[in-house]
């Protein structure tokens, strides 16, 4: 077996100097830091973590990539960058988001739908 991530990604440090765990995350760090200063966005955090408790019992920790605030609005934005999906984040996406009400969580890149093939006339 070798080692390394499932999907081949490689842990990646951003022009901040934080270690990513893949090239399009740390681009993605790059890009957020740079709005930052430029005051789009406010309050980025990386790694934010979200404890999921139903009925006072613990179910599971999510840990997303980032969050931050829309500087204009105060909005709040829970980003995780996924090269695809997995049953399990699809799960933890739904707890957190029924156990933390305002909380959404997008994923980035955003999917591309495939074209609908045209119906023979």
């Amino acid at each position: 077996m070798r080692g390394g991530n499932k999907f081949g990604a490689k842990k990646t440090v951003c022009q901040a100097g934080h270690l990513h765990d893949s090239k399009t995350e740390a681009a993605k760090c790059d890009d957020l830091c740079r709005q930052e200063d430029e005051g789009q966005i406010t309050h980025l955090t990386q790694q934010p973590e979200f404890r999921v408790v139903v009925d006072g019992r613990p179910v599971c920790t999510y840990r997303a990539d980032f969050s931050y605030r829309i500087a204009d609005s105060g909005l709040p934005i829970v980003l995780d960058v996924k090269g695809m999906t997995t049953p399990l984040f699809n799960l933890k996406k739904k707890l957190v988001e029924a156990t933390h009400p305002g909380i959404v969580i997008s994923i980035w890149p955003p999917k591309k739908r495939k074209a609908r093939k045209k119906k023979a006339a």
